[in-house]
């Protein structure tokens, strides 16, 4: 299918890349068809809305980063998008990239959660207060491999 993507213009894009999120995105309730597409630089991944092309997210796997991460979430709120182990999950953070120099920071306290079978997914709210909604990227890539050397 033909997409028109808000960093591309249109892709040719698979049926099995579309992602849909019943409740939306916290801000984007609004929006619940997407595609998951792979960006130009890896590890990076766009995760482009079917319903309005001005709004699309930079997504990194938050593992990457930070080997520590974990989520806290309940199996009721895995059963809602047929989760029953972690097998089936992709999990993604959102990226901000500030025009203004700042660092590029990923929300860890409100990752993305998407079932890879039957590509479903939804953002939930994590309650551990490690997790932020800024986390400096780069600064953190460099602890981790600080810490394993």
């Amino acid at each position: 299918m033909k997409v028109l993507t808000k960093a591309s213009g249109p892709v040719d894009v698979d049926e099995r890349q579309k992602i849909s999120f019943s409740a939306g995105l916290f801000g984007f309730e609004s929006c619940k068809e997407f595609v998951l597409l792979d960006a130009e630089r890896q590890p990076f991944y766009w995760l482009q809305s079917l319903d309005v092309q001005q709004v699309a997210f930079i997504l990194v796997n938050p593992f990457l980063f930070r080997p520590d991460y974990e989520l806290d979430i309940s199996d009721d709120e895995l059963k809602d998008i047929g989760i029953s182990g972690p097998e089936k999950a992709l999990i993604f953070s959102i990226v901000t990239i500030p025009g203004n120099g700042s660092p590029m920071t990923a929300n860890l306290q409100g990752p993305l959660i998407i079932n890879r079978e039957e590509r479903i997914g939804k953002q939930v709210i994590l309650t551990d207060n490690r997790w932020k909604t800024k986390h400096d990227i780069v600064e953190e890539m460099a602890a981790a491999k600080k810490a394993t050397c």
